[in-house]
This record gives structure tokens, sequence and C-alpha cells, in this order.
């Protein structure tokens, strides 16, 4: 397969994001494994099939490695339908993906092997495991789009600080040369430009505070507790509008702060953890994102296990934090 991406006839990019699937391949430790395992790829095979996707990103958490026998396998379990389906696609890792016995750069050596994977090898003295860049070419075939994907880690490297970890600085400065190097090679625009990655920044809690969403906000906004300035650089650099995570289950908002789209994607596995992974608060899915060639903006939505389109509560933030 030729691995570059292009934008179609009629100038359109269509992304699907699953987030979560957290393959196990272990039924002999969990009996439920099987039909969760099965369910999660049925409903991936649903969603490609309906949304016939340009690119499909795995939005870390591919897999729940502390609990699978053979982590590799569950990644590969994990990207089957991708591949099954010949669509092109790539991966950011999440905290579950390496609390196993397979590190996570090993992982990301694997996605590498498959026919289908789009992922680029890491940069040479970058923190992390899967921190690449994608260009997507217009019809003349020249870059009219980007696509970052970076490795949010897993848990704090800091005890005193703990929770999750952070995007660290060498990451954001290889962000921001990759950005630059993007716009100087436009002209001198900044590329239009998405961003991948696990964990939410800080700022997905600000934005929910603060901006009227679109979405379910139903858990803890599991951000990483030091801010590493990702965020900020990125308004700076004024190329990425959109942002994309995965890791709160029962979270799928989207929300724009300082001229930015943070989204969440929608649990594609299972969604809470009230009384048992099954009682799900809404259905399973994937965020779907349409770019379109030579325009600074994009639609998206969220495409249920159902096949439906989900209808999304607004959120109104509360007033009396502005006082």
């Amino acid at each position: 397969m030729v691995k570059k991406l292009k934008f179609r006839e009629d100038g359109t990019f269509v992304i699907v994001q699953f987030s979560d699937v957290e393959f196990i391949d272990a039924e002999d430790l969990d009996p439920e494994t099987p039909l969760l395992d099965s369910m999660t790829k049925a409903t991936m095979e649903r969603i490609i099939a309906i949304e016939q996707p340009d690119l499909v990103v795995f939005a870390g958490d591919l897999t729940a490695s502390a609990r699978s026998k053979d982590p590799l396998q569950s990644f590969r379990s994990a990207v089957a339908v991708a591949e099954e389906s010949r669509v092109a696609w790539a991966a950011v890792f999440g905290n579950h993906d390496s609390e196993g016995s397979l590190p996570r750069k090993r992982m990301h050596e694997e996605q590498l092997l498959h026919e289908y994977c789009v992922a680029q090898p890491d940069p040479p003295g970058v923190s992390g495991a899967g921190n690449y860049v994608l260009t997507i070419d217009d019809r003349a075939g020249k870059p009219a789009a980007a696509l970052f994907f970076l490795d949010s880690g897993d848990y704090s490297p800091i005890a005193a600080v703990g929770g999750y970890d952070w995007i660290r600085r060498d990451q954001i400065e290889w962000y921001v040369s990759e950005s630059r190097q993007l716009a100087e090679r436009n002209g001198g625009a900044p590329l239009p430009a998405l961003a991948f990655f696990h964990i939410p920044l800080p700022e997905y809690d600000e934005v929910w505070k603060t901006s009227v969403c679109e979405g379910h906000c139903s858990e803890w906004i599991s951000s990483p507790k030091v801010n590493s300035g990702l965020f900020a650089a990125m308004v700076e650099m004024g190329d990425v509008m959109g942002t994309f995570v995965g890791h709160d289950h029962s979270n799928d908002y989207c929300g724009t702060l300082h001229g930015i789209r943070l989204c969440y994607g929608r649990s594609t596995r299972y969604v809470s953890y009230v009384d048992g992974m099954r009682k799900d608060k809404f259905p399973t899915g994937a965020r779907v994102i349409r770019l379109k060639a030579g325009e600074r903006q994009f639609e998206t939505w969220i495409r249920q296990s159902d096949g439906l389109v989900a209808e999304l509560p607004l959120h109104e933030p509360d007033a009396q934090l502005h006082r």
C-alpha cells in the first residue's frame, strides 16, 4: 500500500476515531472478555461500513495490557478491523497500553509492521512512543492539512505529584518545530491541523466550566495535575483547529477554547464503570471528523454502535463560576 493520505475528489477527508477499545484476549481470566471483544469489533465494523473513512485513528488504550496474556496479540486484534477493511489507520497509546509486560515502544514498532498503518517512526530524542505527524495532500499533491499524534504517557513519574503523565517539553518543542516547518512550506501560513493523544489536557476542564459544549461530561475529567504547556503552544502556532482524546469513557463532549475545539471521542468498548462494565450511560461508538481541503474548519459528530448519529445535549457554563 502507498502510505500517502489524500483528500477525495470532492475535497473531503473523513477520519473515524475509535477510543479505548481495550482488547484483552484472555478468556480464562475473564469469561466475559470474548463477548466484549466481539461486540467492540462488530461496532467498529459497522461504523467503518457506514462512514467509509479515509483514516481510522485509535486514540489510545488499544489493550488492557495488565489483564492480557499476550498484549501484542491483543494489539493485533484491536487493529485487525482496520486491516481487514483495508483502511489506512494510525494509533497513539494510552495508560493501559503499557501496564502489562509489553513496553509501548515495542507496541509502536508493531504498528509500523502492519500493511495499512500510516504511522511513522519516532523522531530521535523525543519522549514517549508514537510521536509523529502526517500530512494530507490536495488534488494537486500539495499538503493541505496536517495530523499530529502525541504520546501522552501513562502515570506521573513524580510520586509527589501523582495522577496521570503529561506531554513533555521535548515533545512540545518537536511539535513546534514540525508546525513551523509545515508553515514555511505553506508560504508562511499555518497548515490547518488536528492533534490526537489519549489523556485530556487540563484545558478540557476549563472549556467545560467556561464555554458552551456539546455532549456529555459524566465522570471526572482525568487530566494530568501538571500543565506542561501544549495548549499554549498550539494557540501560539495557530495551526491546530481541534484536539481529540479518549481516556474518560463517560465523556464525549466538544467545546471551543481560544479558537481550538477540544473534543473527546466516544468510548468504543464500554462507557461507565457503575455497577460493572455493561451499565453503560449511552451507546458505545466513535467520533467522526470531516475535513475539507482549503478550509480552516472541520465537522464532527458521534456515530453510535446502533448506526445512528448521537443527539448530544448542549451544556451551558455555570454563571456562578464567572462572578
